[in-house]
């Protein structure tokens, strides 16, 4: 295969996707995100199975990262469905599953694009008694669209890898399919049996010679 083919845009398309994930990784470890640590760290290792398998030509190996592309779909479009509060979710009351039960939050909550600290100094009735409130404000973007983002991009490299994947498969069984081992893919034209009609001629030509030598 050439440079400009589907195998080759499989390369490229893991290449980035692997660069995503690691980027998607270092922030969720910021956070403390437990569960997306998780995913993340599995998704590396397929994306670098499905890289492997299309440089070497391997089908196996992209059969693999092509069925755990859907896995990962489903992952990201929870993710999207949690922060995005859809249906019955609540990210009071099920964030647990992205943190498995820990109090941790997404790193993008405190350190959002233009986010500020604002404390408020209030004192209470009591002497001496201080309650310092501190206020984000100024953040660009609100941090669950910032998550929504990530796992957006994520679904879409997988939903492009998947069909990439099954496309290469397609061609690298149909390659192996029609090769012959013996005589390339035209064996049968150079190794045709000779034709009835041509018997006689074969046969004349396997009959002897005599030559006969005059008598001196």
């Amino acid at each position: 295969m050439g440079c400009c083919t589907a195998r080759c845009t499989l390369i490229t398309l893991c290449v980035l996707q692997l660069i995503a994930v690691v980027e998607r990784e270092v922030f969720d470890f910021l956070g403390h995100m437990w569960t997306p640590i998780i995913a993340n760290f599995l998704t590396i290792i397929f994306v670098i199975l499905g890289l492997f398998g299309a440089y070497q030509f391997r089908p196996r190996y992209v059969v693999v990262y092509a069925l755990w592309m859907i896995v990962w779909i489903a992952c990201n479009a929870f993710i999207i469905c949690l922060y995005l509060e859809v249906g019955l979710l609540s990210l009071e009351k099920h964030l647990k599953y992205l943190t498995i039960d820990t109090e941790n939050e997404s790193w993008w909550k405190d350190h959002g694009f233009g986010c500020r600290f604002q404390v408020n100094t209030t004192i209470s009735s009591n002497v001496d008694v201080y309650q310092v409130k501190q206020d984000l404000t100024g953040c660009v973007i609100d941090y669950q669209y910032v998550e929504i983002l990530h796992a957006g991009v994520q679904c879409l490299f997988a939903f492009i890898g998947f069909f990439y994947a099954i496309y290469v498969v397609h061609r690298f069984t149909s390659e192996d399919d029609s090769f012959d081992f013996i005589g390339g893919f035209d064996s049968y034209s150079s190794y045709s049996s000779p034709q009835k009609g041509s018997s006689s001629n074969v046969m004349m030509q396997m009959q002897p010679v005599y030559v006969h030598h005059g008598m001196t």
